[in-house]
C-alpha cells in the first residue's frame, strides 16, 4: 500500500521512511504541508499520511483540516505525529480530522500497529463503497441485459432535454421492439430467448455513442437517447441499427437464431421543442408504422404523431403489441 510521509526534520523522515519501507509501504516523502496536500491531490492512491504537526507553509493541522473540508472519497487516514504531549493538543489535533496521534519520538511498533489500523479502516471504506455502488447500479440497469433499466433510462431523457434546451441543441429518441420475438421464444426456449434480449442490447450499445443512454423499458422493447442528435442523422442511426440485428443472427445452444428490430424515431427538432412523453410516444407510433410496414425498418415520426402525442397526457408509452 502507497503510504504519504510528511516531515520537514531530514533526521526523522529518514528514519520514518526507513521503517515504512521495511514494513512493506511504498513511500512517497513531502518536506512540508503545501507539498503534502499536492501530492494527495496527484495520486489518489495515497490513502494513508503520516504528518508531522511542525511544518512550514502549512502546519500538519492545516493539512488535516484540508482533507477534511476536501472530498470525502476516496478517504485518506491520518496519523498526526508531534512532540507536544498535552490533552488539549491530542484533542485539537483529533478535532482538526486527525485519526490518530502520536507522541515523538514515537515507538517503531506503535506506529505499524497503529497503521494496520488505518489499512483496515480504508480496506472496509472500500468494501462500503463497492457495495455502494454495487446496489445503486442494480437500481438503475435492467438485471438480464445490463442496460438501464426504464426508471432510470427515462430519467435520463428528461436530464437530456433539460440540457438541450439551455444549449439549444437537438435530441432524438429511438424505440425499438424485437419482431416476432414471441415465436423465438416458442421455438427455442426462453433460455434462447433471453440470449438474443442479451445480444440485442450489446448490439444496441456498441451501434451509438459511448455517451448516448440505451435502457431496456420492458419484455422486447428498447429505447436510445441521443444528445446532440437531430431527426436525420437520429433515422440514420436506427437504420444502421437494423441492419447489425438483420445482418448476423445469434448463436446459441448449437443453434442459429435469426431476429431482426423496428425503429421509430422522434427528435426535437422536427416539430420544435417537445417533452420527454411526446417524443416518446411519436417515436412508439413512428414504431408502431415499421411494424406495420414490414418489419425490420427504421421510419421517423411525422407531424400527425407528434400532434397525437400532444394530446395525451400520460407520461408513459404504450406497448408496441404488433408481431
Amino acid at each position: 500500500m502507497k503510504i504519504l510521509l510528511a516531515d520537514d526534520e531530514p533526521i526523522a523522515r529518514t528514519m520514518l521512511e526507513h521503517w515504512l519501507a521495511g514494513w512493506g509501504y511504498e513511500v512517497t516523502l513531502a518536506r512540508d504541508g503545501e507539498s503534502a496536500l499536492q501530492a494527495l491531490k496527484d495520486d489518489p492512491e495515497l490513502r494513508l499520511l503520516v504528518v508531522d504537526w511542525v511544518m512550514p507553509k502549512k502546519d500538519g493541522i492545516d493539512v488535516c483540516k484540508a482533507i477534511r473540508n476536501g472530498p470525502q472519497e476516496p478517504y485518506v487516514y491520518v496519523v498526526l505525529l508531534t512532540a507536544k504531549d498535552d490533552k488539549s493538543d491530542i484533542i485539537a489535533g483529533l478535532d482538526a480530522g486527525a485519526d490518530d496521534y502520536l507522541v515523538k519520538p514515537c515507538n517503531p511498533l506503535e506506529l505499524k500497529v497503529r497503521l494496520r489500523a488505518g489499512r483496515r479502516v480504508i480496506e472496509l471504506q472500500e468494501q462500503l463503497v463497492k457495495a455502494r455502488e454495487s446496489l445503486r447500479f442494480e437500481a438503475m440497469h435492467d438485471s438480464l441485459t445490463g442496460l438501464l433499466n426504464r426508471g432510470a433510462v427515462l430519467e435520463q431523457l428528461q436530464k437530456e432535454l433539460v440540457r438541450a434546451s439551455r444549449r439549444g441543441a437537438p435530441v432524438a429518441v429511438l424505440m425499438g421492439d424485437l419482431d416476432h420475438f414471441k415465436v423465438i421464444n416458442d421455438t427455442h426456449g426462453h433460455p434462447a430467448g433471453d440470449a438474443v434480449l442479451k445480444e440485442s442490447a450489446r448490439r444496441l450499445q456498441a451501434g451509438v455513442r459511448a455517451y448516448d443512454s440505451v435502457g431496456r423499458l420492458g419484455g422486447e422493447e428498447f429505447i436510445a437517447v441521443l444528445p446532440e442528435c437531430d431527426a436525420k442523422t437520429g433515422l440514420s442511426v436506427a437504420q444502421r441499427l437494423c441492419r447489425s440485428f438483420a445482418e448476423v443472427p445469434t448463436k446459441y445452444g448449437g443453434s442459429t437464431i435469426a431476429h431482426t428490430i423496428s425503429i421509430g424515431v422522434a427528435a426535437t427538432d422536427q416539430f420544435g421543442s417537445a417533452r420527454a412523453d411526446e417524443l416518446i410516444r411519436a417515436a412508439d407510433a413512428a414504431l408502431y408504422r415499421a411494424k406495420h410496414a414490414g418489419r425490420s425498418r427504421a421510419l421517423l415520426a411525422i407531424e400527425k404523431e407528434f400532434e397525437s402525442s400532444k394530446e395525451v397526457t400520460q407520461t408513459l408509452p404504450a406497448s408496441v403489441s404488433a408481431e
